[in-house]
């Protein structure tokens, strides 16, 4: 039953300017505890305490953090969403699956899954007010198993995600060097003490045998680990310690770092997208990039890869969102935040797209113009037409990788040939840092508060439950830092943080919708930001939503059974990677990432009915109800006939068949008065 909120001896006018300035920030005690309270004339420090009313009964139950500034928690959000993802991974997905036409599949995919599901996680987070653990477990007893998971799966995620962070510190620090390191190949040293250039090098290209073979010392398979790469291990530490130290403060507390890591990235690109549109040959990757191939949409493999960029570019069922909405003032604009943080995300995938194919653009032109030039040099020699190359520069523009090749080989590649190649360098690599650490602390954020609202070390600080989360973390990942590191990575990759993320966010669609209540969730809507959502929202949280994830989900299985999964293993003597299969080792660990992970939302619920209480029960978190019904002159909403026949509600309010009756119903104040 949901706690109601008592009339004091204050005025409703004086409640209302209460929680009306609920961005403050109270600090009592030992720990930093955001309350809705009075706004002061007075903004010292020193006169905060004197002049604050004591608190009232509803006031103690809401000792939770806030965010300073609705800027901060937009930056904060939009730096979670946008990622590594957006700007290697959404470019060769559009590339590859029709150009412009994979934008039709794209942008459906947005509208049926990814805004409903988002506007969902910021709604329920910031209604509940508690981490994904307590809102799940506040929603039903036996549905705090998804809140587990979410937690289980971003702990996964981080795992091999600061691993990327730690290899782009690598880089960075060796961007300061003249020349670039990756820029030639080195030389090798002989038994007879003479120098030739590396054979390994010469097969393949100086930015594929430094990143396989300096960075990653990279072993032929996965079986093979040989040697400890000690420069990785001590990135990867040198990344947690970062971490640690952007978040100690708590991510509420966090505003500058926030504000740089949001910004920056948007700076860089800016500057790059300047630089690439001047180049020789933008125009040509920039076409090739849009130009719609329309036969590619009636594939199936398109539509499931467009719906799975989506889903993981913004970051949904990690609980990182519902975290960050639940330091939200109970009038915030979920809504608006919604749409704000989906548009720039999927805006700021095709401006990097545009950033990104303008610099392959100039890289396939120029291998092109020496392809060319050997041509007629050739020719000129009277040489064999056997012999002569073939220059094709669609080919060469259709030659771009995806995840870390784009970033480590090619786009490397092409930095070498600009003027002042070690500035590029240096603000490339900064801008993959920046945007990685921001997402590594909204998925840490989920499982530092769902830690936090378990209560499992309830006298412990929150500072102190971050920092052993960290230090676990980078324990484990050490496990990357050998020359299977980059295999075990892929692995971790495709499995942990997909099929998991699918499953999770389809259990949430339906504790919204079929245990809490659809009409009930719409009624917290309106209170929260005075406008009701519309028929659509709810149809998609009820059936498109869920139907979508299910058929993702099984076309996903369906693919995995038929075409199997693969690893590229690096060969030494081709100088190329090999499509490798799987030893049976790593196929049991690949399920184990996901049972790990998903047997908590049955094992929780089969846990409670044998009366063994995982989560512990807790009061649910103060939420001014009556205040915000005066302020917006909120009237109970009457069900439409519509609404009766499509959400099977009834003539009472409460939801019958296809929604199981959650209690009865909030009685106004004045009647429980």
């Amino acid at each position: 039953m949901w706690c109601t909120v008592r009339r004091t001896r204050r005025s409703s006018a004086t409640m209302i300017h209460r929680w009306r300035a609920s961005w403050t920030l109270d600090r009592p005690g030992r720990g930093r505890r955001a309350r809705m309270r009075a706004s002061s004339p007075c903004r010292r420090p020193s006169c905060r305490s004197s002049s604050r009313s004591p608190p009232s009964p509803s006031d103690r139950k809401d000792e939770r953090e806030s965010w300073d500034s609705k800027w901060t928690f937009l930056l904060a959000t939009i730096g979670y969403a946008v990622g590594l993802g957006n700007v290697w991974r959404f470019p060769y997905l559009a590339q590859k699956n029709g150009g412009g036409a994979f934008l039709v599949p794209y942008f459906v995919m947005l509208l049926l899954q990814g805004l409903p599901i988002f506007y969902l996680e910021l709604a329920i987070g910031q209604r509940l007010r508690k981490g994904a653990i307590g809102v799940w477990h506040e929603v039903s007893a036996y549905l705090g198993g998804i809140g587990i998971s979410s937690a289980f799966v971003s702990y996964i995620v981080a795992l091999y995600y600061n691993t990327i962070i730690a290899w782009c510190l690598i880089y960075l620090l060796h961007s300061f060097e003249t020349p670039l390191p990756w820029a030639e190949c080195p030389k090798r040293l002989f038994k007879n003490f003479t120098y030739d250039i590396e054979p390994e090098c010469v097969v393949s290209s100086p930015t594929k045998y430094y990143w396989y073979r300096e960075t990653l010392q990279v072993s032929p398979s996965v079986n093979e680990p040989e040697q400890i790469n000690y420069t990785v291990a001590l990135a990867l530490i040198t990344a947690w310690s970062l971490v640690y130290l952007c978040m100690v403060q708590g991510i509420t507390e966090s505003s500058k770092i926030v504000y740089i890591t949001a910004i920056f990235p948007y700076v860089v690109l800016i500057i790059f997208f300047f630089r690439g549109i001047t180049l020789k040959g933008a125009s040509d990757g920039i076409a090739h990039l849009f130009t719609p191939r329309w036969e590619s949409i009636l594939e199936p493999v398109v539509w499931l890869e467009a719906g799975t960029q989506i889903f993981f570019s913004l970051g949904l069922a990690f609980g990182g969102l519902i975290a960050f909405s639940s330091y939200n003032p109970a009038n915030n604009n979920c809504y608006r935040d919604a749409l704000v943080v989906s548009v720039t995300n999927c805006s700021t995938s095709m401006f990097a797209g545009v950033v990104v194919f303008s610099v392959i653009g100039f890289k396939a032109t120029s291998i092109y113009d020496s392809c060319v030039e050997e041509r007629s040099e050739m020719i000129r020699l009277n040489k064999s037409h056997d012999l002569l190359p073939v220059c094709d520069l669609q080919k060469e523009l259709e030659n771009s990788a995806s995840g870390t090749g784009l970033a480590f080989i090619i786009f490397t590649e092409a930095i070498n040939q600009f003027p002042a190649a070690q500035l590029w360098a240096v603000l490339f690599f900064l801008m993959l840092f920046t945007l990685g650490i921001d997402s590594q602390f909204g998925t840490l954020e989920g499982v530092s508060t769902s830690l936090m609202d378990m209560k499992l070390f309830p006298n412990v600080p929150k500072e102190m439950i971050t920092g052993a989360l960290c230090m676990s973390c980078c324990v484990l990942s050490l496990c990357f830092a050998n020359g299977a590191g980059s295999y075990i990575f892929q692995l971790m990759d495709s499995f942990a943080g997909s099929y998991t993320l699918l499953i999770i966010a389809f259990f949430e669609c339906i504790g919204v919708s079929y245990i809490y209540g659809l009409k009930r969730f719409a009624d917290d809507i309106e209170l929260m930001t005075g406008s009701r959502p519309s028929l659509y929202w709810m149809l998609c949280w009820k059936y498109i939503s869920p139907i979508a994830m299910i058929t993702i989900l099984v076309a996903s299985f369906l693919e995995l059974a038929s075409e199997g999964s693969s690893y590229p293993g690096w060969n030494a003597l081709t100088g190329t990677t090999d499509q490798l299969e799987w030893p049976h080792w790593c196929i049991v660990v690949a399920i184990l990432l996901i049972l790990v992970s998903i047997l908590w939302i049955p094992g929780v619920a089969i846990l409670r009915l044998c009366g063994i209480n995982v989560i512990e029960d807790s009061e649910p978190a103060w939420f001014p109800s009556a205040e915000l019904r005066d302020v917006h002159g909120i009237v109970p909403h009457e069900p439409t006939d519509i609404e009766i026949s499509l959400f099977c509600i009834r003539a009472d309010g409460s939801e019958g068949l296809c929604c199981p009756i959650y209690g009865p119903r909030e009685q106004p104040l004045d009647e429980e008065e």
